[in-house]
Formats: C-alpha cells, sequence, structure tokens
C-alpha cells in the first residue's frame, strides 16, 4: 500500500510563537502583503503582527477588507491592492476567511482568466510564498490546499484545491486565539469537527489519517465546551488549536464528505456562517451514513468514552451519534428555523442545494453510496 501525505512546509506551534518567529518570516520575502478582516484589526491582533515585522525591520502593507466570508469580489479587490503595493509574499492573519483568501490572491497573481475558470480543477503554479496565522480553531486552512470561495454570478460556493495553495509557513500561537466569542468558538470548533470526523470515515482514509483523526476528535469533544464556556481557560485554547491543525491535516489528505457538500450551499444562498451550518447537519448527514461503515462510527465512539469498548458497532455508534446531539446541545447550535431561515424560501431551493452539493465532489467521498434524491432528502429533515 502506498500513502500520499502532505502538509504545509514549515508549521511553528506553541505560545507567543509568533514573536519568535523573525527567521522564518525574512526567508519568504521582503515585503508582506497583510490579508485580514475587520474584527481581527480590532481586536489588536493584527497590531500583534505588524508590532513583529517593524521590530524585525520588514516592510508590509494591510489590506483589511474581508468582511464576513470571502467572494469573488473581495479576491478582486485583494488581487489589485496585492499588485499596487508590490509585495513579494502573502501573510493571512485571522478566521479562515482571510487565510482562504490569501490563497485565491496568491494564486490569481499568476494565473490568468476568472478565478471561477478554476472550480474543480488541480491547480497549478509557482505562486507567491504564504504565511497563514489563524486566530481562531476550526477552519484548519492553514494546513490545506483548499479554498472557498463565494462566486456572486452563480451564488455558489467554489472550492479551489492544489498542492501549490498549501502555505510555506503555519504559525500556530493559541495565545492568538484568547479573544475569540462564544459564537466564534462554537462555529469553528464544530468544523473542525466535521473535518476530523468527515476524513476518517471517507473513502480516502488511511492510517497515517485515522491517527490525526481521532486525536482531533478526542480533544474537540474534551476542550470545546470548555472554551466555549470560558474563553480564557488557556488548557481549552491550546488544545483546540492543535485539534483544528490536526484536523485540516486530515482533509488536507482524505478530504470531506457529505456534510460540508451540502453545508456549502446553505452558507452561499443563506449565509450561515459555515461551522454552523455544519453542524446544523452533521447529525442528520451522518445518521443517514451510519450503515456505511458503523465500525468507523463505533471506534470514535468508543475513543471519546460515550461506548464501552465491548459493545456492538451498532450500539456504538448510535451513542456517538448521541454524544454529538449533546455537544451541539451544549454549544447553543441553532436549528435553521431559530436561525431565522423561512421554510417557504429553503424548500424551493433544495434542488438547487443538491444539485451544487453533488457538483462540489465531497458528497462522492462519502463511504456509503449517494443520490441526489438522497440528499435533497437529508436537506428536507432538517426541519
Amino acid at each position: 500500500m502506498v500513502y500520499q501525505f502532505t502538509m504545509p512546509r514549515k508549521t511553528i506551534i506553541g505560545d507567543n510563537v509568533l514573536n519568535n518567529s523573525e527567521a522564518d518570516f525574512k526567508a519568504l520575502g521582503q515585503k508582506a502583503f497583510v490579508v485580514t478582516g475587520k474584527n481581527v484589526t480590532k481586536a489588536g491582533i493584527v497590531k500583534k503582527l505588524t508590532d513583529c515585522l517593524e521590530q524585525w525591520g520588514m516592510a508590509y502593507e494591510v489590506f483589511s477588507d474581508i468582511t464576513g466570508e470571502p467572494t469573488d469580489k473581495m479576491i478582486h479587490a485583494g488581487l489589485k491592492a496585492y499588485r499596487n503595493a508590490e509585495c513579494d509574499y502573502l501573510i493571512g492573519i485571522g478566521g479562515g476567511s482571510p487565510l482562504d483568501s490569501v490563497k485565491a490572491i496568491a494564486m490569481m497573481s499568476v494565473l490568468d482568466g476568472k478565478i471561477s475558470d478554476y472550480m474543480g480543477m488541480e491547480i497549478k503554479g509557482d505562486f507567491p510564498p504564504m504565511a497563514l496565522i489563524p486566530t481562531t480553531s476550526g477552519t484548519g486552512s492553514e494546513a490545506t490546499k483548499y479554498s472557498v470561495i463565494t462566486d456572486t454570478e452563480e451564488n455558489v460556493k467554489m472550492l479551489l484545491k492544489g498542492e501549490a495553495l498549501l502555505p510555506s509557513l503555519a504559525v500556530i500561537d493559541p495565545a492568538l486565539t484568547m479573544t475569540a466569542p462564544k459564537s466564534i468558538t462554537a462555529s469553528t470548533g464544530m468544523d473542525a469537527l466535521t473535518h476530523a470526523v468527515e476524513a476518517y470515515t471517507s473513502k480516502k482514509s488511511n492510517h497515517f489519517i485515522d491517527m490525526y483523526a481521532l486525536s482531533a476528535i478526542k480533544r474537540i469533544f474534551t476542550y470545546l465546551p470548555l472554551a466555549y464556556n470560558d474563553g480564557a481557560n488557556r488548557k481549552a485554547r491550546e488544545e483546540m488549536a492543535i485539534a483544528a491543525y490536526e484536523a485540516g491535516v486530515c482533509i488536507n489528505n482524505a478530504s470531506v464528505t457529505l456534510v460540508h457538500g451540502m453545508s456549502r450551499p446553505i452558507g452561499a444562498l443563506f449565509h450561515v456562517p459555515h461551522g454552523i451550518s455544519n453542524a446544523m447537519l452533521i447529525s442528520k448527514c451522518l445518521k443517514f451514513v451510519l450503515d456505511g461503515c458503523p465500525e468507523r462510527f463505533a471506534q470514535v465512539a468508543k475513543a471519546i468514552g460515550a461506548a464501552d469498548v465491548n459493545e456492538s458497532d451498532e450500539a456504538a455508534s448510535q451513542k456517538f451519534l448521541n454524544a454529538l446531539d449533546e455537544l451541539c446541545a451544549k454549544l447553543e447550535i441553532p436549528s435553521l428555523k431559530e436561525y431565522g431561515i423561512p421554510k417557504d424560501e429553503f424548500d424551493p431551493l433544495i434542488p438547487k442545494m443538491a444539485r451544487d452539493a453533488i457538483i462540489s465532489g465531497s458528497p462522492g467521498n462519502t463511504i456509503k453510496e449517494l443520490r441526489k434524491e438522497d440528499i435533497k432528502a437529508i436537506y428536507n429533515r432538517l426541519w
């Protein structure tokens, strides 16, 4: 058996490691294009980075116009600013949106055409170096070859992928996640959990992925409720930062499955935060595919202590779903109705969402075969 396993070129993990990364950033280039968002800037986190750059004598330009989940229009504006600033490498700092945006800006600084031209393709190119610094624990973008950008013309979230989109440097500094509010902690944490569980139960999983996935799942079930209830819990923040990275490594090598395929259309059409739409879907999606690999879900249940080691796969896998529902309740995950999405607006879009989910390719990685009608049925069950 031959396995291929890819990760960022270099990863640094630890409390306050950003302050000690001068040599790593200087190896990337002379002038940094810093991509971020308004909230991270207001929280003073971007200043921690720019203070370091100034202390190290490095030039930079800040682009802070990633407002919410990134769109092709935001990427176009960022690309124009990158070229005008004459930078030679990029830094993304923030949640998944700025990190995904860096990848898209970097690729479009080299490639021709529109960003939508590259949806579904294996993206290749000699892109400028990228350093990614997450300030939330969940998207795993700092560890992956993926970027999700909304196509505003087609109203669809595009999955962009390619080994060339892996960052040169990932800086995982749990100290930068301490100010994340409860809603973001829940959303991104559930995104990380979805990554790990989907990778573990993907057709593309292997022994290496199993190791990272089970480690991430155990950390998240233990520490996500603690981080949610007390954002100042340093141990919980550290463990969640590690779990998010582990889960990112998992999907980089095994991809995601049904949950993400169905989640992206909800985000694109109803602007639900990605992690929340995952959380809305995860139990219903996994319940549908449970019989495709009950032994895998049983192993997860036993790993988190939800089931006894001697229980049958069927009983243990059901206990995993119960534990998942309990976790979502602790994190106060809303239903579609509680989020404020009208049923009479949601139902007519189910055929489009099912079609977009299939086109994304993610459901095809699910260990159980799925049809478009199956996906439509799951969307209907969300009510």
